[in-house]
């Protein structure tokens, strides 16, 4: 064993040019070569669970079996902050301009969206499928997923599911499942995540009793907001009545004196931000208040999910299992309460709604380790793939998440340090004090990136309007480098801004529109030579003339869809410069 390891690490060392999803595949390759059986996943995915609200430091049970005992991604993002169109590209591994599902409810989104876009038949759980492994889920699979359409058809390869429909979805206390092959059944008066942990459980001892590999989804509400809904959005004159989340009976009493983190950007005495965002005013004493009672909800609400987790592990220890399986926690979206003055909710491209959890446990994942690799949602697919040794596809817009500490420590070298942050349509506030407000126009293109020197967030909405924000000395984004109003004179990378905003607008330029290895390698279409990976390769003042030649983003007019007549030139057609028939890389 210890020679077999000496070579692995041999080998590991060998492929240092290598990408590191390749060393991952490595040693994860190597932890299955014994005649072990093929690995299990179980992952654990809530509902607008944030990161910077801290909702994880109120979760034992989360940092006893997940924190304590595997790898914290804590630059983990999503790409849409909203429900569907995440989930979408988690099940998908494609950016949401790719799957061109945006919203959360049609004409843009939702279940019938999934369907009529092609993606019942090609999305995760069928090519798990296709692999030989059996499939469960249980919980919210999409928004618009009813009691009317739920067979309409039905959600392709599960082998066992146990879905919760719509309009009942965020009802807490009157939920309604439907258990594979069967019509739904109302669970009025009972709790929503109690109701679901026993149905993951029993869904578990399926798994295990059909001596298969397998794939447990697990998809509680929590912490989303308690909706009241009179049908759904499919029906007739439906309403929608917003609440604060709801907990279980037995964690009501909890967290009586906590309040949201009174951060920087918390209800600032001067607006912040770009376009609607900074038109919001102050809220008083009364809204945050109600703000605070909102976040102790969500705290509350939680705790279901936190014991339903405690159980699963002992389930999985139980079957003889545990050492076999990789678990993984996330959510769909982050959440703001306050930041920028804004009202709770997300869609924002701001971190609170982008940045959100990620942690993995499993064979060969360093316990109680932190990375800030830069890892995204598009990513969650390929490594579904990596980790149960399944090829990868050629349509993936993201690339597999290394687990391994080897991998890891390459990937701070080597691995992309982008996310593509894309949104359309409104936002919509899910408090007592704008759940009727829909700000329009919150559709936007966005870069987070972070590098040696340098930690960014430039942003350009569809009224053409700029935000960038200098992470590392502003990191509540409070100071716009890019409004009318910002006077003093800054630099970035020790460079005059517009130099950096040049590379930053060329770089979210290819990914707007990209597919597959554009999206992974999107440098490499500004400089096809390959001798620029990053910002800090771009930044080199030999290609000053270059990026200053560059088509620029933007919008010709704002709509609530992915429609390509209001995006504005693409790469495609506008990308890069052409001197006397010949690309620009070949005179540099």
């Amino acid at each position: 064993m210890y020679k077999a390891s000496l070579i692995l690490l041999s080998a590991i060392k060998g492929f240092q040019n290598k990408h590191s999803s390749q060393e991952n595949s490595i040693y994860l390759a190597h932890l299955r070569s014994d005649n072990k059986p093929r690995p299990n996943i179980v992952f654990v995915l809530t509902d607008d669970q944030d990161v910077h609200l801290a909702s994880l430091d109120y979760m034992p049970f989360v940092k006893k079996h997940f924190l304590d005992k595997g790898t914290y991604f804590n630059k983990h993002y999503c790409t849409t902050a909203v429900c569907c169109p995440s989930r979408v590209t988690l099940w998908t591994g494609k950016a949401a301009h790719n799957t061109n599902i945006t919203d959360v409810n049609p004409p843009y989104g939702g279940y019938p969206k999934f369907v009529t876009q092609g993606f019942n038949e090609a999305y995760l759980p069928v090519w798990l499928q296709q692999a030989g492994y059996n499939t469960y889920y249980t919980g919210k699979l999409f928004n618009v997923h009813t009691v009317d359409n739920y067979d309409k058809p039905y959600a392709a390869g599960f082998t066992g599911s146990d879905f919760l429909l719509d309009p009942y979805t965020y009802n807490y206390l009157n939920s309604t499942f439907q258990h594979t092959g069967e019509t739904p059944k109302s669970y009025e008066g009972e709790y929503v995540t109690d109701v679901l942990a026993q149905k993951a459980y029993s869904l578990l001892d399926e798994a295990v009793a059909a001596d298969n590999p397998f794939f447990l989804t697990i998809a509680p509400i929590a912490p989303h907001a308690n909706i009241q809904m009179n049908g759904s959005v499919l029906d007739d004159n439906h309403t929608f009545e917003f609440g604060s989340p709801v907990s279980a009976k037995r964690h009501e009493h909890l967290f009586k004196d906590e309040k949201v983190p009174r951060t920087t950007s918390f209800n600032p005495d001067k607006p912040s931000g770009a376009n609607w965002v900074l038109e919001l005013k102050q809220q008083n004493q009364t809204n945050v208040d109600y703000n605070d009672h909102f976040y102790r909800q969500r705290l509350r609400a939680l705790q279901a999910v936190d014991e339903m987790v405690d159980g699963l592990f002992d389930r999985l220890e139980a079957h003889g299992i545990l050492d076999n399986t990789y678990i993984i926690y996330s959510s769909d979206n982050g959440f703001h309460i306050g930041q920028h003055r804004l009202q709770p909710g997300k869609s924002c491209g701001y971190e609170e709604d982008i940045n959100i959890p990620l942690i993995i446990r499993g064979p060969g994942v360093a316990a109680n380790h932190t990375t800030d690799i830069v890892t995204t949602h598009t990513d969650l697919a390929p490594t579904f793939f990596d980790l149960l040794g399944i090829p990868q596809r050629d349509d993936f817009d993201g690339t597999a998440i290394p687990v391994t500490k080897a991998g890891i420590e390459l990937a701070q070298e080597r691995r992309r340090e982008h996310v593509n942050v894309e949104y359309w349509g409104f936002a919509g506030g899910e408090g007592k004090y704008d759940h009727d407000v829909l700000h329009e126009n919150n559709t936007y293109k966005a870069i987070r990136i972070l590098g040696p020197g340098y930690n960014l967030y430039y942003s350009i909405w569809c009224n053409n309007e700029h935000e960038l924000y200098d992470m590392d000395v502003d990191p509540s984004q409070m100071h716009n480098l890019l409004s009318k109003d910002h006077t003093i004179s800054s630099t970035i990378a020790n460079l005059p801004i517009h130099k950096v905003v040049a590379r930053l607008d060329s770089l979210l330029f290819v990914l707007k529109s990209c597919k597959g290895i554009t999206c992974q390698q999107p440098w490499k279409s500004l400089h096809p030579k390959g001798d620029v990976l990053t910002l800090e390769d771009a930044l080199s003042a030999r290609f000053d003339h270059f990026y200053v030649e560059q088509q620029r983003v933007e919008y010709n007019f704002c709509s609530n869809g992915y429609l390509v007549d209001a995006e504005g030139p693409m790469w495609e057609d506008h990308g890069s410069v052409f001197r006397d028939g010949l690309m620009w890389y070949e005179w540099v």
